[in-house]
């Protein structure tokens, strides 16, 4: 995502190098706050919006494996009815479901690594944030004082003792930090044969799996009205 590779940019700036090499620090500071406070507003924008879509993936898998269980009550009533037709269309209709449920449920994954990544960069950007404001207050008292100092002697430190002043009271140790989101890319080549292969094998395999649930209903069905032998 270009947003998260802005946020990782801005994490990896090294303060103290472009502290160093800026004509008016309080100046690049102040913009690099601002930029920062911009891209902040952005990723939480999307933190919003990739919390939405993940309660309505839930939403979706939770739909379909509820939709799932009443087709298999449904097919169980129609084996007691003796309808094997109308017990292998609820069959069929309750594996359409679990599909779809177990589809919706392999998008939440993804949708749920997103949303940690994008709060993870939220957190550390606002850290980041804080950290810069925390320097250019610094700064800025570092200059006022050294504009007090200069009325009182006639002479005043120059700007390149100021600055060091500045980064001997400010933590060597940069803040780095990196927000990437892996993307998984499949790539796929069929023919046309093969697809219509796969297709049919696929159409056998669901109705094997069908049958088999018909055979443990049916089955479920004589256990529970299998009269008791007599003593």
């Amino acid at each position: 995502m270009a947003l998260l590779e802005r946020v990782a940019t801005l994490l990896r700036a090294n303060l103290n190098d472009l502290i160093d090499r800026a004509e008016d620090p309080q100046k690049m500071l102040r913009q690099l706050i601002l930029d920062m406070e911009n891209q902040l507003l952005q990723v939480k924008t999307q933190v919003a919006i990739a919390l939405a879509d993940q309660h309505l993936l839930e939403k979706k898998q939770a739909e379909h494996e509820e939709s799932a269980g009443n087709w298999q009550r449904k097919a169980a009533l129609a084996v007691t009815r003796q309808q094997d037709d109308l017990a292998r269309a609820a069959l069929r209709q309750q594996i359409s479901h679990q599909q779809m449920a177990a589809s919706f449920a392999q998008q939440l994954t993804d949708q749920r690594t997103e949303t940690a990544t994008l709060r993870t960069a939220l957190s550390r950007l606002q850290q980041r944030l804080q950290e810069t404001q925390s320097r250019c207050e610094l700064l800025a008292v570092e200059h006022r004082r050294a504009r007090a100092s200069q009325k009182l002697t006639g002479t005043g430190p120059s700007t390149s003792s100021t600055i060091a002043r500045v980064r001997g009271r400010i933590d060597q140790a940069a803040a780095a930090g990196h927000a990437r989101q892996a993307m998984l890319v499949a790539e796929t080549g069929t023919n046309l044969n093969e697809t219509e292969l796969e297709e049919r094998f696929a159409a056998m395999e669901r109705e094997d799996q069908i049958e088999d649930l018909l055979r443990d209903l049916k089955a479920q069905h004589e256990q529970q009205h299998k009269l008791p032998s007599p003593a």
